[in-house]
């Protein structure tokens, strides 16, 4: 690619990561999403619910927290008519080429940052280049500002080329907290579609190297907690009280004891805990968030019913009651091999990368995988490819970066990838 499209996808990516909003509040993201593609030109647009079914989203955070970053994205200068869409948390974009006969091809890239506070040590490439996150309190900690660019400069690059069938790039909200994969697999763009590829920088693969296809990602679960008890003078009364913090700490123990699964791994965590108002009270509520994962659907699905028996159980043992409440989850979906093999011959055609892996365990969990799973069970081909990056330190931390050759190498591997599969169909 020349330098002078290289400087233009940093730009982009820089601009993205300046401004990170977390799962269904990405409103100046998605207006940012919105104009970019109106400047590429396209068949068709959706936004926000227009994309698919608000009802669907799962792990929608509070009015509050909503309204506070749309109000951020107004005064940041984001386009009033296109926020208008967006009120609620009804985020994220649909954009559809359509270029007469030929099979029907997804994209899907993730658009949410984390609430991490991004670090300013002097050695933050973001830090000294000054496109360090600016809200004090969001990072994009997991490269969807690398995703995004990717899945606009593709779309570009498609709409450009001789590509004969249709395009239809998922701009998704809310993969962090695995809210919005569900809603736009149910949608309509989610029909019929022949071929699709989601992607993935980094995670722990350098910069040269990509894996075709990923294997075994996990099926997951996020789950609230709130154990409800009473209240009682702790020094003056209390066996009068039922000890919610009491509750939560044998939940916990239990939680870890949940026993393993001949038929495969599984993944338990308690997050974070809150709760208790002083220290001569007997607390009357107490909140958790937990999560499970498994090796397949089924696993997670095993783990998630122990981990509500632990926290139910235990709250009855010390007679309080627990509320387990399911925010969001989702599947697992395998890469098709046929796919696989697709984008591996790309990738050893592109001159900038120099490895290629045809496979390699994912060891985390993705919600691109309900739109996986539909496309396989319609009779589709879906595969997750990665495309490495250099990074200083581990996804999900205050110093993550990418390096920022990978940005034409994702969209060559991408493009080509599409292309190859509209003229050949494995």
């Amino acid at each position: 690619m020349a330098d002078a499209v290289r400087a233009r996808l940093a730009e982009l990516r820089r601009d993205l990561h300046r401004y990170p909003e977390p799962g269904w509040c990405e409103f100046w993201t998605t207006a940012r999403l919105v104009e970019e593609i109106q400047a590429i030109g396209v068949d068709e647009l959706a936004v926000g619910e227009e994309a698919y079914d608000p009802a669907e989203r799962m792990a929608v955070p509070s009015e509050d927290e909503l309204t506070t970053w749309y109000q951020r994205a107004l005064d940041r200068g984001a386009d009033p008519d296109i926020l208008e869409h967006l009120r609620g948390g009804e985020t994220g974009a649909v954009a559809v080429l359509d270029r007469g006969e030929g099979p029907t091809v997804g994209l899907r890239v993730d658009i949410d940052g984390l609430y991490i506070e991004e670090s300013e040590d002097g050695g933050h490439i973001p830090a000294v280049e000054d496109f360090r996150s600016e809200t004090g309190e969001t990072m994009h900690a997991c490269g969807h500002d690398t995703h995004m660019t990717w899945g606009l400069a593709t779309l570009e690059a498609i709409k450009e080329s001789d590509f004969s069938g249709r395009l239809v790039v998922f701009f998704q909200p809310a993969e962090e907290i695995s809210g919005g994969g569900a809603p736009m697999a149910k949608s309509e763009y989610c029909d019929d579609i022949d071929y699709l590829f989601a992607v993935h920088v980094g995670l722990d693969h350098p910069t040269g190297e990509v894996v075709a296809g990923i294997e075994r990602p996990l099926a997951m679960c996020h789950v609230d907690v709130e154990i409800e008890g009473t209240s009682a003078h702790a020094g003056k009364s209390p066996e009068e009280g039922s000890n919610a913090i009491q509750a939560l700490g044998t939940a916990i123990e239990n939680v870890y004891g949940i026993p393993r699964h001949s038929d495969g791994m599984t993944r338990v965590n308690v997050g974070r805990v809150e709760g208790g108002t002083a220290s001569n009270i007997i607390a009357e509520e107490v909140e958790a968030v937990a999560e499970a994962r498994g090796e397949t659907t089924e696993l997670m699905e095993y783990a998630k019913a122990e981990l509500r028996r632990k926290f139910e159980t235990a709250a009855e043992m010390h007679g309080c009651e627990a509320d387990v409440d399911v925010v969001s989850e989702s599947p697992r979906a395998d890469s098709d091999p046929e796919l696989v093999d697709v984008v591996a011959g790309v990738a050893e055609d592109v001159d900038s990368v120099e490895k290629v892996l045809p496979t390699a365990d994912f060891g985390a969990s993705e919600d691109a995988t309900f739109l996986m799973e539909r496309v396989q069970d319609e009779g589709g081909l879906a595969c997750y490819c990665i495309v490495g990056t250099d990074h200083p330190t581990s996804h999900h931390t205050p110093t993550f970066d990418v390096d920022e050759r990978s940005l034409d190498m994702g969209v060559e591997v991408l493009t080509n990838s599409i292309l190859s599969v509209a003229e050949e169909r494995p």
